[in-house]
């Protein structure tokens, strides 16, 4: 037993010390390319839907050679340090902010993204509002859709917000949660899509994990690694179905089909249509897609656009929202996951206030005393 007990200490002790080599080694040679951003999903059951989100009541944080960025969760797995009651309040002009990781708010301080610009812009115009950020990293629309419906409606919202990305296209596919029937009509195929969530759920569970994936370069590198492997030579079981594999936030191309499309706006018709029964305006913000950090193209090809508002639909399209800056300002980050930068979500914030408050009754002044 001495023996056994001597040994154990011996690998305890060389794994240590090749951990932190490899720690210092990182760090040395590759702080460029690793990036601790853990996703901390968890599953949420929403009506019939069993969906990933934001581990509830959860305080994190980002880091990359960008920067380093927290993030705080209230109990339902919304971005924001504080909870909201399914019943709105009086007086109160309610947003819900559906999508991404771009709308979550990867890469950019909690009071910097597009949900939290927006708020800002239409409180300084003496308006009481409430935004609440729904964004998920990973969320395509078709889990946008079971979500809304399911939950996001519940909070009574008076506008609601669709954060669009390119990789959305390829996303509703993968889900599986919704097709185009013969007819063009929107069909329900599934009410499951949890895609990483039992892999985390396993992980998060040991101690120290959770410590490593916020702090570790060496760490980081290997279960990115690992999670890559997962994503690009597992992602198909048999007869080419795809398996519910995690999805980043870079595009993997840069144009798409007409099935792609006709499900992408199907879905999106479908969420105009559920908010407008209950009363709420439903706004598409089209997120540019990074061509370089100084450059982007919409997520949206211009027949793409068409059709949303031959529906009805409101879009904030991006290339006459960006087409000023194209080339001296940051619109993405230089490394990381490429994510929108804060001048990127205060542009967009403050188009969908504009477009918002323009469609309000006037705000009363507070007269004072």
């Amino acid at each position: 037993m001495k023996k056994i007990a001597t040994n154990l200490l011996v690998l305890l002790f060389a794994s240590l010390l090749a951990f932190l080599l490899g720690e210092i080694v990182v760090r040395l040679f590759f702080a460029d390319q690793t990036v601790m951003f853990p996703r901390y999903h968890t599953d949420y059951r929403y009506g019939p839907y069993t969906l990933r989100g934001i581990r509830p009541n959860e305080q994190f944080t980002h880091s990359s050679v960008d920067g380093q960025w927290e993030f705080t969760t209230n109990s339902r797995g919304l971005r924001s340090d504080r909870d909201y009651a399914y019943e709105k309040p009086a007086g109160v002009l309610r947003i819900l902010v559906l999508g991404d990781s771009h709308t979550q708010g990867y890469e950019v301080r909690q009071s910097a993204t597009y949900a939290e610009t927006l708020g800002r812009y239409l409180s300084k115009r003496q308006h009481k509002v409430e935004v609440l950020n729904a964004g998920v990293s990973g969320f395509g629309t078709a889990e946008q859709l079971a979500y809304l419906e399911n939950e996001g409606l519940r909070y009574q919202p008076d506008v609601v917000v669709v954060g669009f990305f390119s990789n959305d296209y390829e996303d509703n596919f993968k889900s599986g949660l919704f097709e185009l029937g013969a007819d063009g009509v929107l069909v329900a195929k599934k009410t499951e899509h949890i895609p990483g969530v039992n892999i985390q759920n396993f992980i998060y569970a040991i101690p120290g994990i959770k410590w490593l994936g916020e702090n570790s370069h060496f760490y980081s590198l290997l279960f990115n690694t690992a999670w890559v492997y997962y994503k690009y030579f597992h992602a198909s079981a048999g007869g080419g179905a795809p398996r519910e594999v995690p999805e980043y936030a870079v595009p993997t191309k840069l144009t798409y089909s007409a099935e792609e499309q006709g499900l992408a706006g199907a879905l999106l018709k479908r969420m105009a249509q559920a908010s407008h029964a209950r009363g709420a305006r439903l706004l598409v913000a089209d997120i540019p897609t990074d061509l370089d950090r100084y450059a982007s193209e919409s997520s949206m090809p211009p027949e793409f656009i068409q059709s949303l508002e031959s529906a009805g639909l409101e879009v904030v399209a991006s290339e006459p929202l960006f087409a000023p800056y194209i080339g001296s300002v940051e619109i993405h980050l230089p490394h990381g996951y490429h994510h929108i930068s804060e001048f990127s979500h205060a542009l967009i914030g403050t188009e969908l206030g504009r477009r918002i408050a323009e469609g309000l009754a006037p705000a009363k002044k507070d007269q004072g005393p």
